[in-house]
């Protein structure tokens, strides 16, 4: 089994059972996820910035508008500390300080460097599209050399990596059992609504299939 190894700073102090650092696992809940939040500090200030990722064999691309504060920061090579967190349930105990959730997070730390090969560049900002909605960037226009310079596209080394995930019913106090209060889980799930086509759409484009976007079934 491929893991990460934990070090210091990725060792899960906090309920170590619920560390998991196997790969494939990691993988698969960056692979389910779409938005990550971004921690950075800039002059003693700390930022944390929400924004989209991808996740390309090992390594995590991450890209916004050249002009933002967290780009231009971060092509200057600092630390960050990239987070992405799936909500599967709420956890109802029968006391309220036993309530939790069921999730699945990841946590990355590393060096985020600038993509500046072009190519790469393309690539990553295809995979950007196609993690949204499959097949989608052989439909759209490609990127003028104008857009691809108004866009900057980061990518942060998959080295320093740890997830966490909580499973299963509550866990109350063993008193409690008896309460005649309701406890157990209550599912989310993350769905998609009938799609609201642009007002200037052409009356020849077929309808959008959700059915395209396969995470959400």
């Amino acid at each position: 089994m491929a893991i990460y190894q934990p070090n210091a700073r990725t060792q899960v102090a906090r309920l170590p059972k619920r560390a998991v650092y196997d790969k494939t696992q990691v993988h698969a809940i960056l692979d389910e996820g779409f938005l990550c939040h971004v921690g950075f500090n800039v002059e003693q200030q700390p930022y944390v910035i929400p924004t989209g990722y991808v996740r390309a064999g090992e390594k995590l691309y991450i890209h916004g508008s050249a002009a933002s504060r967290m780009m231009r920061q971060l092509d200057r090579g600092i630390q960050v500390c990239v987070t992405v967190t799936l909500v599967d349930g709420f956890v109802l105990a029968r006391s309220a300080f036993h309530h939790s959730v069921n999730y699945r997070s990841v946590v990355m730390l590393g060096t985020a460097r600038l993509v500046v090969d072009r190519d790469e560049k393309i690539d990553a900002l295809r995979r950007f599209t196609n993690h949204i909605v499959p097949g989608r960037w052989d439909e759209a226009r490609q990127p003028t050399d104008q857009e691809l310079k108004a866009t900057s596209v980061l990518v942060l080394p998959l080295e320093e990596v740890s997830a966490k995930v909580r499973t299963g019913p509550p866990i109350d106090d063993e008193e409690d059992y008896a309460l005649p209060i309701w406890a157990g889980v209550v599912p989310i799930r993350m769905g998609v609504g009938d799609p609201v086509p642009d007002d200037r759409i052409s009356p020849a484009v077929e309808a959008f299939d959700t059915r395209r976007l396969t995470r959400f079934f």
